[in-house]
């Protein structure tokens, strides 16, 4: 596997995925999903930083610039919406990823306050796109969607 961590500008060598969902006020899901695809052959984009800048004000746009970049880099994105924080920009990346055709992976605690939100408007937009409720589930998709592109 390989890793890309924000803000990092490295060559993708693997089939990727973007693990988009809450960063601030939130469990570090991306590293729990990070050790559970370890031995995938994959490359896994993560724009959650170990460390972020607080203090320097151009860290920010930066941060969105990178995000926006390899959102659109990835061959596939993944999803987590924890119930600990809404998550508007996750929401507005769902949203504009829904529109296209690349594979999405979504899933959502099952206390996030605007589950039936997304479920909703994902099948409305995206009916293929599976909704899950635990990372565990959204970890088997991936996985499942591996050794299916492999065949």
């Amino acid at each position: 596997m390989q890793y890309i961590e924000a803000p990092a500008k490295q060559r993708i060598q693997a089939t990727s995925i973007f693990l988009a969902g809450g960063i601030s006020n939130c469990p570090d899901w991306q590293a729990e999903m990070v050790a559970t695809l370890a031995n995938e052959t994959l490359t896994l984009i993560n724009p959650r930083r170990a460390d972020f800048p607080m203090h320097d004000p151009t860290a920010a746009p930066l941060q969105i610039e990178w995000e926006f970049q390899h959102l659109r880099l990835a061959d596939a994105i993944l999803f987590w919406f924890p119930k600990e924080t809404l998550c508007p920009i996750t929401l507005f990346e769902l949203g504009a990823q829904s529109r296209g055709e690349k594979p999405l992976f979504v899933g959502v605690h099952p206390a996030y306050q605007r589950r039936q939100d997304v479920e909703v408007q994902l099948r409305l937009a995206r009916p293929e796109v599976r909704v899950v409720y635990r990372l565990e589930d959204l970890a088997g998709q991936v996985q499942a969607w591996i050794k299916e592109s492999e065949n």
